[in-house]
C-alpha cells in the first residue's frame, strides 16, 4: 500500500465522513420538494384521505431519520448505510403510492395530478433516493477501509 494511501487512511480516524452526510441532507432537500410540489396541490376532495395523513407523518418519519443517518455517518457506522439504503427503497416505494394513483385517478374530467407534475415528483423521489444509495454505498466503503486499517495498526 503507498505511503499517501496510508496517510489518507489514518486521517480517516480523526476526520468525519462529510460526503455520505452532505448526500443524506441532499435527499432530505429533494423529500422536501417533492413535499411541496406534492401537498400544494388542492384538487377537490382528493387529497382529504386517511392515505394522505398517513403519507405526511410517513414524511416526516422520514426526515428525521435521514437527518439521524447523516450523522451516524460521519462516524463511519456501518449500521446507518443500511438504514440508508431501506430508506432509499422506500423513496422509490413511494412512487407507486400517492403519485401514480393521484396521476391515473380523474376529477371532474382531469388528472388529480398533470404529467409535468408527475415527472417532476417522481425526479425528486429519485434523486433523494439515488442521494441515500450513493451516501451509503460511499460510506460502506470508506468504513471497511478504515475498519481494516486500525486492524492493521494494532496487529
Amino acid at each position: 500500500m503507498s505511503e499517501d494511501r496510508v496517510t489518507q487512511l489514518d486521517r480517516m480516524r480523526f476526520t468525519k465522513n462529510t460526503t455520505s452526510s452532505r448526500l443524506a441532507l441532499l435527499a432530505i432537500a429533494f423529500d422536501v420538494l417533492f413535499f411541496i410540489s406534492l401537498y400544494k396541490s388542492d384538487v377537490g376532495t382528493y387529497y382529504y384521505s386517511i392515505l394522505v395523513g398517513a403519507s405526511i407523518i410517513y414524511n416526516l418519519v422520514f426526515l428525521l431519520a435521514t437527518f439521524l443517518c447523516s450523522e451516524g455517518v460521519k462516524k463511519y457506522q456501518v449500521s446507518y448505510s443500511w438504514a440508508m439504503i431501506v430508506l432509499g427503497a422506500l423513496q422509490l416505494v413511494r412512487i407507486f403510492i400517492i403519485p401514480l394513483n393521484a396521476h391515473q385517478t380523474m376529477m371532474n374530467g382531469a388528472p388529480v395530478m398533470g404529467s409535468g407534475q408527475f415527472i417532476r415528483i417522481v425526479i425528486y423521489l429519485v434523486l433523494s433516493a439515488a442521494s441515500l444509495f450513493g451516501g451509503a454505498f460511499i460510506n460502506l466503503k470508506k468504513s471497511r477501509a478504515l475498519s481494516a486499517h486500525i486492524a492493521s495498526l494494532q496487529a
